[in-house]
């Protein structure tokens, strides 16, 4: 694998990341930014939107010394990855193509993924995109599978998707200039933590259009072109039979009560149930490390 350079960072956001940085080249000429901890086995942490690598830090400090190579990518459209060609290219299909080139470019064997957000579907189907490849799994607040018929979108995702998404999102900066209302612990993602999540989305950064594209990527009907996706990955997951565990912030606004159907798919996993929100890396870090140990050990 051929390691290309990292965008430069200001000091004040540097100073946060104690890891090696580099981008490497996937799919369609577009670069994946990168940071990495440790060596012995790989584990590979996926983030969701509209966050990125920056999400795992307070989990990677954790396991400083563990036998594990902690990689943390940035989605393509966020963090300091490429922004695509075209905003329509945001699609299920594609961010699963670009990561699965992206694992296929680091050459890894006895992967543990490490999954939230949209980093299931996509973390999950690029794993199935490289076969045998993955030998663990640990799932945060993050939906297994398509929906059921007869669902329900959920307020936020009806309301970024509709005709208010664009204001919302690229005029208010929205949500991602809000994280904390997802939190169990408001006070989990203030002053230098929120910036550093808005600061890679700012226009001279990249830009943040990957934000209502990632919401408009969530099915709002059984049609919705993520649907044969979702199902994709979620027999994956479901069929997987390797040690699994699933760490859960039952106060996630928009995602806490799906912990239950996630537990009926995973029969068997390790459970831990927190008090944490959506971004509970940042409020339960050392429960997820404790999550990534078992299973590494178990694997």
């Amino acid at each position: 694998m051929q390691r290309l350079p990292a965008p430069d960072l200001p000091d004040w956001l540097s100073q946060q990341l104690p890891f090696d940085r580099y981008t490497v080249e996937v799919e369609d000429g577009l670069r994946m930014h990168v940071m990495e901890q440790g060596e012995g086995r790989p584990v590979v942490l996926f983030h969701g939107n509209p966050t990125w690598g920056y999400l795992y830090r307070k989990v990677a400090a954790e396991l400083v010394g563990e036998p594990v190579r902690m990689i943390m990518p940035d989605l393509i459209g966020l963090g300091f990855s490429d922004r695509p060609h075209t905003t329509s290219d945001h699609t299920l299909a594609n961010h699963s193509r670009w990561m699965t080139s992206f694992l296929g470019r680091l050459e890894l064997d006895e992967v543990v993924a490490v999954v939230q957000d949209w980093g299931g579907p996509i973390g999950i189907l690029a794993m199935k995109n490289n076969p045998g490849l993955m030998s663990g799994l640990v799932v945060m607040n993050t939906s297994i599978g398509a929906p059921k018929p007869g669902f329900k979108p959920t307020t936020f995702h009806r309301l970024f998707s509709g005709p208010l998404g664009g204001f919302l999102s690229g005029t208010l900066g929205l949500p991602q200039n809000r994280l904390k209302f997802a939190q169990g612990d408001r006070k989990s993602i203030t002053g230098i933590v929120q910036r550093s999540y808005t600061y890679p989305l700012s226009k001279p950064q990249g830009g943040n259009a990957a934000v209502l594209e990632f919401v408009k990527m969530v099915p709002d009907t059984m049609e919705h072109p993520s649907v044969p996706m979702l199902a994709e990955g979620g027999e994956y997951a479901m069929s997987f039979e390797g040690p699994r565990a699933i760490v859960w912030g039952d106060r996630d606004p928009v995602l806490g009560k799906l912990r239950r159907r996630v537990e009926r798919q995973l029969p068997g996993a390790e459970v831990t149930v927190t008090d944490a929100g959506h971004f509970l890396q940042e409020e339960v870090p050392v429960e997820i490390a404790a999550a990534i140990k078992g299973v590494v050990a178990r694997s």
